[in-house]
């Protein structure tokens, strides 16, 4: 191996690119590619984020409506059927607060948890959550449990 018989790896490179606005004879010169006159043959242009050529940009094009509030807080709902459920096959015990809900996959680490009356609740529960829906803490108290808002 020597200076003089080096190449690189096949298919690693490709073909030399034609050179563009080199005068007539290489038959990329003249307009150099970029066809005659309008903003896209001058030298300098840029086009503008989201243009269309002149047809109403997609952005323009659909309708708004409606406003959303930044500090909406967003709970997420854990119904009662749902406890029952999980202390039935022997998940939950006796209290449910925000790390039993995170080690059953109720809800994630930094949720805000909402508890929500649908279905009956049998069993006697300690809740430690957010919120509780009027009907869902009616509930838990008929049972014997204990509602409690963080």
């Amino acid at each position: 191996m020597a200076l003089n018989n080096l190449k690189p790896a096949a298919g690693s490179v490709k073909g030399a690119a034609k050179r563009v606005g080199r005068g007539q004879g290489s038959g990329k010169g003249g307009t150099a590619t970029r066809g005659h006159k309008g903003a896209k043959s001058r030298s300098g242009y840029s086009r503008k984020i989201g243009f269309e050529g002149g047809q109403m940009p997609l952005q323009r094009r659909v309708p708004k409506f409606g406003f959303t509030n930044i500090n909406r807080k967003e709970y997420v709902g854990v119904n009662l059927d749902k406890l029952q459920e999980y202390v039935d096959s022997g998940r939950i015990t006796d209290t449910v607060n925000m790390e039993v809900l995170v080690e059953n996959r109720l809800a994630r680490q930094n949720d805000l948890v909402k508890i929500l009356g649908r279905g009956e609740l049998k069993a006697k529960l300690n809740i430690t959550v957010h919120k509780f829906t009027a009907t869902a803490k009616a509930a838990i108290e008929a049972a014997g449990g204990e509602a409690i808002t963080l």
